[in-house]
């Protein structure tokens, strides 16, 4: 069982009467590269190294080798349960989940690259966020995860998820699609509701630049990863209230591809341009290299 587009994964869910995670899980084991249990075994592996991430940054938060970031997932996650918030829990929450995995990633630790490590904390800001909130299991998670895969396998196949290769909208926006598909398939929506969060999401991050200052998967990094994952929640919660958006997955997936090819190498992790071309951001490349 194969699919290549959004399109052939439908037909598939209609077919056989089942979720996305399911059919995503039916082409790897039909792969044969693995059984189902070696599958299942690994995708629990992966949601732990997600929640171990999480968890080890917010107790003990440790600084980035250039001093960049390192507790800023901490911060916000304390401010929140005071008074002067402007967000709820589960916002607070989704922020401070994926800044704490890009924490980790940037003091060498260890993360699940989902798609790219520069986009680490997206899925499990998401993901986790919404499990805690709204007391969903283990087994809610990891099939969001494989749900999420197959959205993931589609974008590496007919776009692309490389910040070299078409600016940060295929890092961080791929994953805020995977994420959005994962969490309206965990919160019972439909395939067709997660497909059409999916390229809601890929639309709102359609042209997002790649422009890491002093070419470290820090700054801008940390904070795009948490608006990936807001946005994912966000387009989940439109999709789910039987919101539709117009334009199908497999458009939206070749016109992030296509704007990707359009955009100057200065923009496409060459730390040349945008954040990493302003005064402030050379400035921190000069003392990162003196």
């Amino acid at each position: 069982m194969d699919f290549r587009s959004g399109k052939e994964l439908l037909e598939l869910c209609r077919e056989e009467g089942l979720p996305i995670s399911e059919i995503m899980k039916r082409r790897e084991t039909d792969s044969g590269l693995r059984t189902e249990e070696e599958m299942l075994r690994e995708m629990e592996q992966v949601a732990e190294i997600m929640q171990a991430a999480v968890k080890k940054q917010l107790e003990k938060p440790e600084q980035s080798l250039s001093g960049l970031i390192g507790g800023e997932g901490r911060k916000v996650l304390e401010f929140g349960s005071g008074k002067r918030s402007v967000c709820d829990s589960l916002m607070t929450r989704v922020i401070a989940y994926s800044m704490a995995v890009l924490e980790v990633n940037a003091s060498m630790g260890l993360i699940v690259a989902a798609p790219t490590a520069g986009s680490s904390g997206v899925i499990p800001g998401a993901l986790l966020a919404v499990k805690e909130e709204r007391g969903l299991t283990e087994e809610e998670v990891r099939q969001g995860l494989f749900c999420a895969g197959a959205v993931g396998y589609l974008l590496m196949r007919n776009a692309s998820v490389s910040g070299a290769e078409a600016g940060c909208q295929a890092e961080v926006g791929s994953a805020s699609a995977m994420a959005a598909a994962a969490v309206t398939e965990m919160m019972g929506g439909t395939p067709e509701m997660c497909l059409s969060a999916a390229g809601m999401a890929l639309s709102n991050l359609l042209g997002l630049v790649c422009d890491p200052v002093a070419g470290l998967v820090e700054v801008p990094c940390q904070s795009r990863n948490f608006i990936g994952a807001l946005n994912a929640v966000a387009c989940a919660q439109v999709s789910l209230s039987g919101v539709e958006f117009p334009i199908p997955f497999d458009e939206m997936a070749e016109a992030m591809g296509r704007v990707g090819r359009s955009l100057p190498f200065e923009l496409k992790e060459t730390a040349l341009g945008g954040c990493a071309a302003t005064p402030a951001g050379c400035a921190v490349k000069c003392r990162i290299c003196k």
